[in-house]
């Protein structure tokens, strides 16, 4: 067998082991094995998950996540829209602020700034608690892929190949500015996910939500 061919076979069998790695949690079909909380719904159109009205979250049964990758594939439907992926959910939801008050949203809103709120409310922060190291968040209807790090008590977010956060337990964080913000506190090393429908005018869509773990 040629040199180069070889090569190329072994480049093919390396990426595709590393992508077989991956467990997709949506099927691109249906949503079994996922949950609805509160008020809206999300349903799979076209091979989507879209979302409807809220403020509600649409978790994982499968159980608590921890020391994995997550990869979150979205898009906004208008320029901007507001959504979040939640993580380190301690327990199975069973209303929506629970999540907000005990787990970590990754936000997903690139302006935050026109409904009043400021950076630590952007795209790929922990809602409220970490400014953006980047704003690398495009806006709709083009894709956006969001990676999340969670390494025991470290979580790191990389948006479209940039990071954007890089938190740990015990990081300081700002105090509360308003009464819908998270409550401060320490968050599970393992947990529960979601993804958030936020409101009637806001709607993303989700292409692909997958986990792999790694090896310490």
């Amino acid at each position: 067998m040629r040199p180069l061919l070889l090569l190329a076979l072994m480049a093919f069998s390396v990426a595709a082991g590393a992508q077989s790695d991956w467990k997709q949690l949506f099927d691109g079909k249906d949503l079994v094995g996922w949950k609805h909380v509160g008020p809206g719904a999300m349903t799979v159109e076209e091979g989507l998950i879209e979302t409807h009205g809220g403020m509600g979250l649409l978790y994982w049964t499968g159980g608590k996540l921890g020391d994995c990758l997550i990869r979150v594939v979205y898009k906004m439907r208008d320029h901007d829209d507001n959504s979040g992926v939640f993580i380190r959910i301690p327990i199975e939801p069973r209303e929506e602020w629970m999540p907000v008050h005990y787990g970590y949203e990754v936000q997903i809103d690139n302006q935050p700034e026109t409904s009043g709120e400021d950076e630590y409310h952007v795209t790929g922060t922990l809602y409220s608690l970490t400014k953006p190291l980047a704003r690398p968040g495009k806006p709709g209807p083009q894709w956006n892929t969001m990676e999340i790090t969670l390494d025991g008590p470290r979580t790191i977010v990389v948006l479209n190949g940039v990071k954007v956060t890089d938190y740990a337990e015990g990081d300081p964080v700002p105090e509360k500015k308003y009464k819908f913000e998270p409550e401060r506190g320490p968050r599970p090393n393992d947990g529960y996910i979601g993804l958030q429908n936020h409101s009637d005018k806001d709607v993303v869509f989700f292409k692909e939500v997958a986990t792999r773990m790694f090896k310490k």
